[in-house]
């Protein structure tokens, strides 16, 4: 039966913006860190860290709080509020989850609840957006959610559209039951992938998930490129496709999270990372968005971004230079074999030379109209 501090809590987090508040045990996640070692040792994470950088203390919360008895659990829709985006020539889509940041006013409201159980005299820590804690885990411990086909944490009414956060505390609280939900024949989120990324129900090949490979440094694989599109972090697809969020998603009429192109090439650093402050980069550096840009306008070809693009050809940085290479090269242009033809002759960097070679020898590149 709930406590009274447990129903103050509750009512405190619901006050404070949250939609849904649970109770669990900390106590480890056994499975969940099996699961996490075989998958690992299977390459499905790729190179995404996050709490693969330490599975064992992210599967139990005791290992960074030995005090830690229960966890509060809160969850926040990021819908309707992010709206919806739409492909657009010159511009880039940004996933709803990013367009701003959704885990400042989770951490907010978890803090509401923390501070109540300070008050009374119980330690408390917030873990929002934290590698120690496998929070989808969590969420479903204390009833909140269900895990999805998708991967992502499900609930009813929301669908897969919220972020999680926990307290950790030395109260005593009584557990919730874990929801007696899960998704039964649907499926739709598994076709709905665009590069097969969901190899099994509840199986994500983060190698090929568009959403990390965003957000992987290096040289983007050649062969999700085009499946990038118009994306320039991060992707919904499976998010979209799920039946129990399309309620919610109905009603994000506003339209939101299209970037201009132009400007994400030629903004200065500090201009991108205050923006953009809250997206997962590589060393915090904005070349793997300029990256991203890159990709996208060789996929959307807009005449007005050739000189941006044949700009980059010949860019200090070797990372923009390779994709701006694969940029131009996709234009029908006469102009762009003479820019890559006269940055092949002093090109040093393997990697971009690599991509010089393709694009000059593929034959698909039109001869200038002099025919030299």
């Amino acid at each position: 039966m709930e406590t009274p501090l447990q129903e103050r809590l509750r009512r405190l987090g619901l006050e404070a913006g949250l939609d849904r508040v649970g109770f669990a045990a900390a106590l480890p996640f056994e499975d969940v860190h099996a699961e996490m070692q075989h998958r690992a040792s299977e390459g499905l994470n790729a190179e995404l860290k996050f709490t693969y950088k330490d599975p064992a203390s992210a599967t139990d919360i005791r290992r960074t709080f030995p005090w830690a008895r229960s966890l509060v659990v809160g969850i926040r829709s990021y819908l309707p509020e992010a709206g919806f985006s739409m492909r657009q020539p010159g511009r880039a889509r940004i996933a709803r989850f990013a367009i701003e940041d959704p885990y400042r006013p989770l951490g907010e409201a978890l803090d509401v609840m923390a501070s109540e159980l300070r008050a009374q005299g119980s330690r408390a820590e917030v873990l929002a957006d934290d590698d120690r804690l496998v929070d989808r885990a969590a969420a479903v411990r204390a009833g909140v959610a269900w895990w999805g086909k998708s991967t992502m944490a499900i609930t009813p009414g929301l669908g897969p559209w919220f972020v999680i956060g926990s307290v950790a505390t030395d109260a005593e609280l009584q557990p919730d039951a874990p929801m007696k939900r899960d998704c039964g024949t649907c499926d739709a989120c598994l076709p709905a992938c665009p590069t097969g990324a969901l190899v099994a129900p509840g199986v994500l090949d983060a190698r090929k998930c568009l959403a990390a490979i965003s957000q992987t440094g290096g040289v983007m694989p050649r062969e999700w490129r085009e499946a990038m599109r118009d994306r320039l972090y991060g992707c919904d697809d499976c998010l979209d496709a799920c039946p129990p969020g399309q309620r919610l998603s109905i009603r994000s009429t506003r339209a939101r999270g299209n970037v201009d192109l132009r400007w994400i090439m030629t903004a200065a650093d500090r201009t991108l990372l205050d923006r953009f402050g809250h997206f997962y980069l590589p060393g915090r550096s904005p070349r793997i968005l300029r990256r991203n840009a890159l990709v996208a306008i060789g996929n959307d070809r807009d005449p007005s971004l050739f000189d941006v693009v044949a700009f980059h050809v010949g860019h200090p940085d070797w990372l923009l230079r390779a994709h701006a290479v694969w940029a131009l090269s996709r234009f029908e242009d006469p102009r762009v074999r003479p820019v890559l033809e006269a940055q092949q002759e002093h090109e040093t960097h393997p990697a971009v030379i690599e991509e010089l070679t393709l694009a000059v020898g593929s034959g698909a590149i039109p001869q200038p109209a002099n025919g030299a």
